[in-house]
């Protein structure tokens, strides 16, 4: 029978045993551990997963244990609630969730969003203010962009980028301008870019600001969506938050939107804090769909990124394409260099250069049979878009220009179908250009 704390929602309700991470001195991988990380079927009528708890209270023991909760969650007293208070705070769902991303890539702790946008809107407005100047890579996800640069721009907040290549030299440069403009609370990377997928050098960026700013260093968050968290670890090349749109390959199925950080403890502390009053909390049953899909995230990403493979060889010998950004293909340069230490793996989605613009580009979209003509990615259908006329419309088109976001470029994801069938429904749709 358990105890009263357990009942009560404390640390024992999401927190496993100790011994369960590890068996005979074995740590277990996070595929094995996302079965039942965090979570104690005794505490739920034996039920082999965890319910759904739609509710949006919870009772305390006693008014001094609500007390307490209500310290941790107003940050009057560290480490946040130890029970479960109200769900715009906390729950079992999201607890439970929580506990599994940290899992991937060995955080010290993890949140959870109600989008990727509202979890990197939450992680800004935790640490930039008025004035200050934000050092991001370049190019970013399309929203990312104008939330730095136009709307934090109301604010008096300023940015500087590199390109997401840049060298260590390159990288050094942009930073000491920033820091001569004004305070910089964040370094913000996206890495493979959106849409372009180039690579940013996590460790030359680490080692910058470690230089520059020795006494106060700025945190360095990363969007880790295109590769993560099967692919890349962020965290050990010296970023210090890792961010997600949990919509993509986490939830994997097309049918959520949700989003993640996960990280030091210290700097996810206080983003909590800002989650907790702007309530851009997971909802009860994403969380829970999400658990669902973490299960067999490892299967469908491997196998996804076992097509993409097989996909891109064909493609990079199509008389009708210019160029495939594919990671698996980088052999030599500063990409490559990057790719070999970073990453474990070139991914599923990739960046199609067609020979011609617009129209042929269109063409191709328009032929497809078997992938879906649809923004996203890392679901277990093939998805195909135009970056340019779709997801980086709202980009200035110099910008575009600038950064490759060209109009004969289609962003492919690549999902989990036969791999000869859809290089017959991409070589079809080629011919119609």
């Amino acid at each position: 029978m358990p105890d009263e704390a357990d009942l009560t929602g404390a640390t024992p309700r999401r927190r496993p045993k100790p011994d369960v991470l590890e068996i005979g001195g074995r740590r277990l991988k996070p595929s094995t551990l996302m079965m039942g990380h965090g979570y104690d079927p005794a505490l739920s009528e034996g039920a082999l997963k965890p319910p759904i708890f739609l509710t949006s209270t919870f009772v305390f023991e006693s008014a001094e244990a609500g007390k307490r909760h209500f310290e941790g969650v107003t940050g009057k007293r560290a480490g946040g609630a130890e029970g479960l208070v109200y769900s715009r705070f906390n729950g079992p769902n999201q607890e439970i969730l929580e506990d599994r991303l940290g899992v991937w890539e060995d955080a010290e702790d993890a949140l959870s969003f109600s989008s990727g946008m509202s979890a990197i809107t939450t992680l800004l407005l935790t640490f930039v203010q008025p004035g200050d100047v934000v050092v991001h890579s370049g190019p970013l996800y399309a929203a990312t962009e104008t939330l730095i640069g136009r709307i934090l721009g109301r604010f008096g907040v300023q940015w500087l980028d590199f390109p997401a290549g840049a060298t260590e030299e390159e990288i050094a440069e942009v930073m000491e301008r920033a820091k001569g403009m004004g305070r910089v609370p964040l370094v913000y990377l996206e890495s493979p870019a959106n849409p372009t997928n180039q690579l940013v050098d996590v460790q030359a960026v680490r080692r910058v600001r470690d230089s520059l700013f020795p006494d106060d260093p700025p945190p360095i968050a990363i969007d880790n969506t295109f590769l993560g968290p099967l692919w890349h670890h962020p965290l050990r090349h010296g970023a210090d938050l890792s961010v997600y749109s949990l919509t993509k390959y986490a939830g994997g199925h097309s049918d959520l939107v949700a989003g993640g950080v996960v990280g030091a403890e210290a700097l996810i502390t206080p983003i909590r804090m800002m989650r907790n009053t702007m309530g851009t909390i997971t909802d009860p049953n994403t969380a829970w769909m999400l658990l669902r899909s973490l299960e067999t995230l490892e299967l469908r990403m491997t196998r996804a990124g076992e097509n993409a493979a097989r996909v891109c060889e064909f493609l990079r010998e199509h008389s009708k394409v210019e160029s495939v950004g594919y990671l698996g293909f980088l052999s030599e340069g500063r990409q490559a260099d990057i790719y070999r230490r970073h990453c474990t793996g070139a991914g599923s989605t990739f960046s199609l250069y067609l020979k011609g613009g617009e129209r042929e580009a269109f063409a191709f979209l328009d032929s497809l049979k078997i992938a879906h003509l649809a923004v996203s990615l890392g679901g277990t259908e093939t998805l195909a878009s135009h970056p340019a006329g779709m997801t980086h419309l709202s980009v200035p088109d110099a910008r575009k220009q600038a950064l490759g976001i060209t109009d004969n470029l289609v962003r492919i994801s690549i999902g989990v179908e036969d791999a000869d069938d859809l290089i017959a429904d991409f070589d079809q749709a080629l011919q119609a250009v």
